[in-house]
């Protein structure tokens, strides 16, 4: 089909980039050679870049299951959309029709073998890919996970999901992450306050109250997702499984990182002790919780949205 990765003389991006341009001008409809052909782009994420990456491909409905294959026109490897999937499987799919989010399942065995032969018998070019390759042309269904809506009034606002409400505690968190830095730097610079009429509460307490309030809203949020969210997500949505791992573990490096700041902020003693240190280690703190926050914003909300409503906490 249109994946062709890799041919002498033949600049495979810029077809590919024509063969695009005509999908979205003309709403999924190609000319020429390429006329009444089923085809979808598929956006992926790229595997070592995490940059949007567009495919156009063949695209399949098998009883009612879209799927796309990862034929390459029979060449000897998979192609890089595949690799993209294999690392982070939530995909876009823009049909001409529609334009929906999914997440990509490379389907093994028997269920392959099923759902590649009904492709070979709408498309006899795929039994033709197969014969050219010693590989099995990788079969990936797209299972659709269009956020929650309203079932009302077509402009009604759809409702909030739980995608929605793990973005509001990362706002949160982010705001009072800030006021960690606030505090420290208060502490840092000697500010002082002399309109108070009585004295100014310690600093240093000051800030061991709101790390302790942080650290234990942080513990907290994380564990909600260890054992609610994702395991919810890992029984929906079995390909996210490296992905949740990945946060997994990024939730044990977390911990030590707060671990580290708590003893520090606890042994802090005014006048004595270097500040410089504490604000190194929140530092680093509050750019591993920001990767960590963008990485799974990026990677789960649209598939939490699914799942239910945001809880009605007032």
């Amino acid at each position: 089909m249109t994946e062709k990765e890799t041919t002498d003389n033949f600049d495979v991006r810029a077809f590919n980039n024509q063969v695009m341009a005509e999908f979205r001008r003309n709403e999924g409809k190609l000319t020429g050679w390429m006329e009444g052909w089923s085809v979808c782009i598929l956006t992926t994420t790229g595997a070592r870049t995490g940059k949007r990456r567009e495919t156009p491909l063949g695209y399949f409905e098998i009883e009612g299951q879209p799927l796309v294959v990862a034929s390459v026109m029979g060449g000897p490897k998979n192609p890089a959309w595949y690799h993209n999937i294999r690392k982070n499987p939530q995909v876009t799919v823009e049909t001409g029709a529609e334009t929906y989010e999914a997440i990509a399942t490379i389907e093994t065995g028997a269920r392959r073998d099923h759902l590649f032969a009904a492709v070979a018998e709408q498309n006899e070019g795929m039994r033709e890919y197969q014969r050219k390759t010693t590989r099995v042309l990788p079969v990936v269904t797209l299972r659709r996970i269009d956020p929650m809506s309203t079932q009302d009034s077509p402009g009604e606002e759809r409702v909030r999901g739980l995608g929605d409400f793990l973005v509001e505690a990362h706002d949160w968190l982010r705001t009072e992450l800030a006021e960690l830095h606030r505090q420290l730097d208060e502490i840092i610079e000697g500010n002082t306050d002399p309109d108070l009429v009585r004295p100014k509460p310690s600093l240093a307490q000051q800030l061991r109250t709101h790390c302790t309030e942080f650290c234990a809203a942080l513990k907290q949020h994380h564990t909600g997702e260890d054992q609610g969210a994702f395991p919810m997500l890992t029984q929906q949505f079995p390909d996210l499984a490296p992905v949740l791992e990945r946060l997994g573990e990024e939730h044990a490096v977390v911990s030590r990182l707060q671990n580290e700041i708590r003893q520090l902020v606890d042994e802090y003693v005014p006048g004595k002790t270097n500040p410089a240190k504490l604000k190194s280690h929140l530092e680093t703190l509050t750019q591993d919780l920001e990767a960590h926050f963008t990485y799974e914003e990026k990677t789960i909300v649209t598939a939490l949205n699914t799942l239910g409503p945001a809880p009605n906490i007032p």
